[in-house]
């Protein structure tokens, strides 16, 4: 009982920065009343853990704004192992269907590898569940949940008519926030961020390098579905492209003083052309990225409008191994813009000073360009992926291209070289005919082209591992292509 009135005291300074102390001591006077009330007399005895971490602390967040969040132990636990780039896995690269997982990659020296799954594989049971009883999404939350202990799976190998038994255990897996670095053309780098976590400036300058480093003629920087992370690989990132002195943002709070991050004296970025892939999931730090760069005229941002979280997370551990993550200031990037979208106050009673949306429309860049505010990044060339047809869907849906492509390799050993001829796509649709997959020649026509590409894809997937299948699947990619032609036109 007294570790959990500590608890609260803790927790409720935070959120009366502003009140007497005479305030608080009758809010919590009042409080305490009704807890020693309904502890002493309800029917059913209380677990005080459950009333506080899941009904008091959060009622009073949830009147603040919807990224100030508590953390029990365990989520606490794993917010801290984020930080650090580390995750509990399998090392398991699989494609997810309705009602079927199959192996793409089991990567070297995991827990999958060591067991002996390989590309193709089908998993058929986790923990005794029938994954073809299972829809998309409880698929999903099964594969997660079994990374936390101990999993039992049944397997189905190509070719073989016995079907496998695996015991696999989860140990801490290095997930690299830049997870995909190659050669869009020659001297035409691409690399894909898909957090920023305490590494991921060091990461993305490491892949530039990699790929050549100031001998490129330019880069398609890809946040597209990255949520954000840590201001300091944001601050890290937007430098290796920024003049020394030049703003990436400023930080504004009730509480924080004003303060302004520059880029450091000394830096020395890189200068080939940049586009920066964004979409409605880019958001936090890769906003600041994409919108620092867009404010001093440095990348082209295509894509779709950004997601519009531009608030100051600070994250308070408090009593019993919890924590708390709050809103304490909002960042502006460097045309004076808010990236915080406004939110809706009749939503959040108590959330107005968490959310300023930007009045002013007179936003320019540093060469006078016009950029609009009101929250999130919007695109200079606005761009969506290609329209998802029903065609798609039913091949996306029956698994066609992985499983073909697992026939396929079976019997015939591929190299880099590999293309699917004319004579194969032939094959490929005899093959969907048999399996009552039957697009008239129209239908056929338009979607050759996407066919190709996911087959192709998928070939190098199973045959050489995902990194080089994507490597085949950005030639589909519509949104990117329209990067790679912004980057060719600098």
């Amino acid at each position: 009982m007294n570790r959990l009135i500590l608890l609260l005291f803790a927790a409720s300074a935070l959120f009366a920065a502003d009140t007497k102390k005479t305030e608080e001591e009758a809010a919590m006077k009042r409080f305490i009343d009704v807890l020693q009330t309904f502890t002493s007399t309800n029917a059913d005895p209380v677990d005080l853990d459950q009333a506080f971490y899941v009904g008091a602390i959060p009622g009073l967040l949830r009147h603040l704004d919807p990224h100030s969040v508590f953390f029990d132990p365990g989520q606490f636990e794993q917010v801290k192992s984020m930080e650090n780039s580390t995750h509990k896995g399998f090392g398991t690269v699989v494609s997810v269907l309705p009602g079927r997982v199959v192996v793409l990659q089991a990567l070297p020296g995991s827990p999958s590898a060591k067991s002996g799954m390989s590309p193709g594989d089908e998993i058929l049971a986790v923990n005794n569940y029938r994954l073809d009883r299972l829809e998309f999404e409880q698929i999903i939350e099964l594969l997660n949940q079994s990374k936390q202990r101990p999993a039992q799976l049944i397997v189905r190998r190509p070719g073989s008519v016995r079907l496998l038994e695996l015991t696999l255990v989860p140990q801490d897996m290095i997930s690299p926030s830049v997870d995909r670095a190659f050669l869009l053309q020659p001297s035409i780098g691409y690399v894909r961020v898909t957090s920023f976590e305490q590494k991921t400036g060091f990461q993305v300058q490491e892949a530039i390098e990699k790929l050549g480093g100031n001998k490129l003629k330019g880069l398609v920087l890809d946040l597209r579905n990255n949520p954000g992370g840590l201001m300091n690989a944001a601050l890290y990132t937007s430098s290796l492209f920024l003049q020394p002195g030049q703003t990436i943002l400023s930080v504004h709070g009730r509480n924080v003083p004003e303060t302004f991050e520059k880029v450091p004296e000394g830096n020395k970025p890189y200068t080939f052309p940049v586009s920066i892939l964004v979409n409605a999931k880019t958001a936090s730090a890769s906003e600041i990225v994409s919108g620092s760069l867009q404010d001093h005229d440095r990348a082209v941002i295509v894509g779709e409008p950004s997601f519009g979280k531009g608030l100051v997370q600070s994250v308070f551990p408090i009593a019993e191994k919890t924590g708390l993550a709050l809103t304490t200031a909002l960042y502006y990037i460097p045309s004076g813009r808010s990236i915080q979208k406004p939110f809706k106050m009749d939503e959040f009673a108590l959330g107005a000073t968490a959310a300023h949306p930007n009045e002013r429309t007179d936003f320019k860049t540093d060469k006078g360009r016009p950029v609009p505010g009101g929250g999130g990044i919007v695109p200079d060339i606005l761009a969506q992926p290609e329209e998802y047809t029903q065609f798609r869907q039913v091949m996306e849906g029956s698994a066609a291209f992985t499983s073909y492509a697992t026939e396929y390799l079976r019997t015939n050993k591929i190299d880099a070289n590999w293309k699917p001829t004319p004579q194969i796509m032939d094959q490929f649709r005899v093959w969907l005919s048999d399996r009552q997959i039957q697009p008239s020649v129209r239908e056929w026509l338009a979607e050759l082209r996407w066919t190709q590409i996911r087959l192709h894809t998928e070939m190098f997937n199973l045959a050489f591992g995902v990194e080089k299948g994507d490597e085949i699947e950005v030639q589909g990619d519509a949104v990117l292509q329209k990067g790679l032609a912004a980057v060719l036109k600098q």
